[in-house]
């Protein structure tokens, strides 16, 4: 079955750099939009990147900059580069996959940015 697991959070100081993993299994992975979100307490779940299947890319306003989305499509993994990293971008990160009418979810990995 369909499964994605995120990888790669953790706490880091303002100012720092984290990279998230997504490796994706039992999805054409090829064929898929994939996207992360984030979701912080009391918030609502939000997108922060997507990345199509060919390979076009769109950022929250928040992250542009400072975020960068990847896909390898060899190792059915996705990336989120994050750099520049603030307090108000701790949350837990999502990874989603979209193909027609099916969409996945990853459990999520939490990332925490202080001092």
């Amino acid at each position: 079955q369909a499964q994605l697991v995120e990888s790669g959070g953790g706490l880091v100081q303002p100012g720092g750099s984290l990279r998230l993993s997504c490796a994706a299994s039992g999805i054409p992975f090829n064929s898929n939009d994939m996207s992360w979100y984030r979701q912080a307490p009391g918030n609502q779940r939000e997108l922060v990147a997507a990345i199509t299947r060919g390979g076009s890319t769109n950022y929250a306003d928040s992250v542009k900059g400072r975020f960068t989305i990847s896909r390898d499509n060899a190792k059915n993994t996705v990336y989120l580069q994050m750099n520049s990293l603030k307090p108000e971008d701790t949350a837990v990160y999502y990874c989603n996959a979209k193909f027609i009418t099916s969409v996945y979810w990853g459990q999520g990995t939490q990332v925490t940015v202080s001092s």
